[in-house]
């Protein structure tokens, strides 16, 4: 584009999912729904997780911390494409876009790396089950979310900056639902080749690094099953990594569809399907996934509850 077509760019307006009124309110509807169990069981993992002691240990402090990325990026998307369905224009100011990708960037990458350490929890857990807690301390445990986290912020700063502090053209509509790279760089009037270069290079290392410690993980972990002679113990194994592989494939699988897929084949609309599923459905998900598959879960939710029930009656008998 043209040098004098630069003006300054204060605000943006999200083209959002869809243009049509009548599915307007039915969208709006479903999505609220989604939104509200993602946060809720997501929620409920998190203070499950802290406060039940039974929940003390490593494979449940990797799963509050999955619960935190997904809150942490559902929330950074859902309540601004909410918005979207119930206004006529949906504007977005320039520091709160920014504020928006930077967010998505650092939790949805620091899944990634959060399931696969939690493939290596669960490695550890049936391939070396006298050493498991020896390998996985609890200071271990913080290291192996921490660097993530302070990986994916770098990233994440990296390139919204990159992304923000280049000029943009004027033309200020993002054919999207939230604010995100490939729809923000058409928006420049620079060379964008480097930042492409740069989001293309840590996106690959960041899935194929990540993929890779899941597929060793497991190829180990189904080495060890085969070799068990007690059918109650390959039960037992299979049974500790389902609702992680459950998980895990639903997003990887999601994440390869969205990229890996051929550029010819790539469409606005089936960008859009793909990013509400991983932004807003795998949140809602894997909350679902653990409680319904997960034993110690599900005993420590109805903990949870028969103690508020309890607390309820009391103070009905006091009045």
């Amino acid at each position: 584009m043209e040098k004098h077509n630069l003006s300054v760019v204060t605000e943006f307006i999200l083209m959002g999912i869809t243009d049509r009124p009548e599915l307007q309110a039915p969208l709006f509807g479903l999505f609220l729904v989604i939104y509200l169990i993602s946060l809720v069981g997501n929620l409920g993992i998190i203070i499950l997780s802290t406060v039940n002691s039974q929940l003390q240990t490593p494979m449940y402090f990797f799963l509050r911390h999955l619960a935190i990325t997904d809150l942490g990026y559902s929330t950074a998307v859902g309540p601004k494409m909410l918005v979207n369905f119930v206004v006529d224009q949906n504007t977005i100011s320039y520091s709160l876009c920014a504020t928006q990708l930077a967010f998505f960037l650092v939790f949805m990458g620091s899944e990634l790396f959060i399931l696969s350490a939690m493939s290596y929890d669960r490695y550890v857990a049936i391939c070396k089950p006298l050493l498991y807690t020896v390998i996985m301390a609890p200071r271990i445990c913080w290291t192996l979310v921490a660097i993530p986290y302070l990986y994916c912020m770098f990233i994440s700063l990296l390139i919204t900056i990159d992304i923000f502090t280049s000029p943009f053209c004027g033309y200020n509509i993002i054919n999207h639902f939230y604010c995100d790279c490939v729809p923000l760089l058409s928006l420049l009037c620079s060379d964008t080749q480097k930042i492409e270069f740069i989001i293309m290079i840590f996106a690959a290392f960041d899935l194929i690094v990540s993929l890779l410690i899941v597929l060793i993980s497991y190829l180990l972990i189904l080495t060890a099953i085969i070799r068990m002679n007690s059918v109650d113990g390959r039960y037992k194994a299979f049974s500790t990594c389902g609702s992680h592989l459950t998980v895990v494939i639903v997003f990887y699988g999601t994440l390869i569809f969205m990229y890996v897929q051929p550029q010819s084949s790539h469409s606005t609309d089936t960008d859009k399907v793909s990013s509400t599923f991983y932004t807003l459905i795998i949140p809602m998900l894997n909350p679902l996934i653990y409680s319904l598959r997960n034993k110690d879960v599900k005993y420590a939710l109805q903990k949870a509850w028969d103690k508020t029930h309890e607390t309820v009656n009391m103070l009905k008998v006091q009045e």
